[in-house]
């Protein structure tokens, strides 16, 4: 599996060692230190991770043109693809979708994402709790959803919260990733981004609960991933090939 970490600063942390407790070996791309690959031949599914820059920071990051192209061969094959936060963004520029700066503000901290209609069918989404747990930290959102993209997701403050394209294809605005010492460490970088968090959300005993929360939620996810790469577990339906309701 391909790993695009596009900063330093957000790692695959546990959802790394998610993955590899499900059975993946992890290929981790962190540019412009390492090449991006060319073509996604060898691999069975991709993560890209989140960052400081924005979706289409070409000018400083000349490297997202060459992350975004292959995150658009993997969701025209419809590879096994999951975008995280900056990753979800990449996905969806590359696809045909839009990404803006927020105009509701910056979503920081703890957050609770509920499902949409879709989900409850959705072989990722299906066994997740009606809310989840997440973790917020993003200025730009996603405006537009790519053409062919399902809302599976959502939160008040910003709507397009997580969704599916091309049966296989996912993105998530939120983090799942995280350790409690990387959220500090965001906050303690980005004073003013966290002064938007609800009062002690950054203290150790609730960055620790919060975490405690995440993987009881998502470490599940991640496994059913894995599973969906290796051809285990049936993609969702084809929605052209769905019958109306009676």
């Amino acid at each position: 599996m391909l790993i695009i970490q596009p900063d330093l600063s957000d790692p695959a942390g546990p959802l790394g060692t998610w993955l590899r407790e499900a059975g993946a070996e992890l290929d981790v791309r962190l540019p412009p230190r390492h090449e991006i690959p060319e073509s996604l031949d060898g691999y069975d599914g991709v993560v890209c991770l989140g960052g400081g820059m924005g979706a289409q920071d070409d000018e400083k990051h000349p490297w997202l043109a060459q992350v975004r192209r292959l995150l658009a061969a993997a969701a025209g094959a419809s590879m096994p693809t999951l975008g995280i936060c900056l990753g979800a963004q990449l996905l969806t520029v590359a696809t045909g979708g839009r990404v803006v700066k927020g105009d509701a503000g910056p979503e920081i901290g703890p957050g609770l994402v509920a499902k949409k209609d879709v989900a409850w069918m959705d072989p990722l989404f299906a066994d997740l709790p009606m809310v989840q747990d997440v973790v917020q930290f993003h200025t730009d959102a996603i405006e537009q959803l790519p053409p062919g993209a399902e809302l599976l997701g959502s939160a008040p403050r910003y709507q397009h919260q997580a969704f599916r394209l091309n049966r296989r294809v996912y993105g998530i605005q939120f983090h799942i990733e995280t350790t409690p010492a990387v959220l500090k460490a965001w906050a303690d970088a980005e004073p003013d981004l966290a002064a938007y968090a609800r009062p002690g959300v950054f203290e150790t005993e609730a960055l620790t609960r919060l975490h405690e929360d995440i993987a009881e939620t998502w470490r599940p996810f991640a496994e059913r991933f894995v599973r969906l790469a290796d051809g285990e577990l049936e993609p969702a339906q084809d929605k052209s090939r769905m019958l109306p309701l009676a």
